[in-house]
């Protein structure tokens, strides 16, 4: 971007012209010689003036942090906010774990998580399903793998680091499991529903003679929670 230059010793100089006019002749060369060296002296220094007074230099603009839109629940807000805060952790400790195997496991956890929350984000009645993996599984994985990031990163291999660390990999694959079947626990109603259209339909078609299939029983829906033992 162009400085832009003071216009105060344009102004000053006029200034000397009209001072110089209504006191002083001005009708010689020598009058108009001296009008034009007070004029010139009157802008250089007013210039000079100009320049050792800066002007205070603009702040730079923060960035504001993006907003977080409010679902009009507090509940499930809590949901989204915590979630985003575990999903981060994740991406923290599989960057700093260098076992392959762990690391692919944080990855699979971060992506059933983010599902997870997407699942009760579009369905937030579901919440209640996942209180205790929120309250208790979610944050009880993350304290195991900071434990295994901190014992991973300990430069030595002792009985109690390689006791945690062995305890912590046993117990991954259990932990990806039960994420799973968590994630799965949500879609339960909506496989009982679409269960109960196809028997209707199959009974209307039979009643219609438009199948050979027999009349069957409609399913009565039941418990579709899960209880994850981590």
């Amino acid at each position: 971007m162009t400085a832009r230059k003071p216009v105060a010793p344009f102004y000053a100089a006029a200034v000397v012209w009209l001072v110089y006019a209504l006191f002083f002749p001005l009708y010689r060369p020598v009058h108009f010689l001296i009008v034009i060296a007070a004029s010139a002296a009157v802008f250089l220094g007013v210039q000079l003036l100009c320049a050792s007074v800066k002007e205070p230099a603009a702040e730079p603009k923060k960035e504001e942090a993006p907003k977080e839109t409010s679902t009009g629940s507090a509940g499930l807000d809590k949901m989204l906010k915590d979630g985003r805060l575990a999903i981060a952790e994740m991406k923290r400790l599989d960057d700093n774990i260098a076992d392959e195997t762990i690391s692919a496991q944080i990855v699979r956890l971060e992506q059933v998580s983010q599902r997870i929350f997407d699942r009760v984000k579009e369905d937030p009645e579901k919440l209640p399903q996942i209180r205790r993996f929120m309250d208790y599984y979610l944050p009880t994985t993350l304290k195991l793998l900071n434990a295994y990031d901190r014992a991973s990163s300990a430069g030595i291999s002792g009985e109690n680091v390689n006791a945690t660390m062995t305890k912590v990999e046993g117990m991954m694959e259990t932990i990806v499991t039960a994420f799973e079947k968590q994630l799965d626990s949500l879609y339960g109603s909506e496989a009982l529903d679409i269960s109960t259209d196809i028997t209707v339909l199959e009974n209307m078609m039979a009643r219609e003679g438009l199948t050979d299939q027999p009349l069957k029983a409609q399913t009565s829906g039941g418990d579709d929670g899960i209880r994850l033992e981590l």
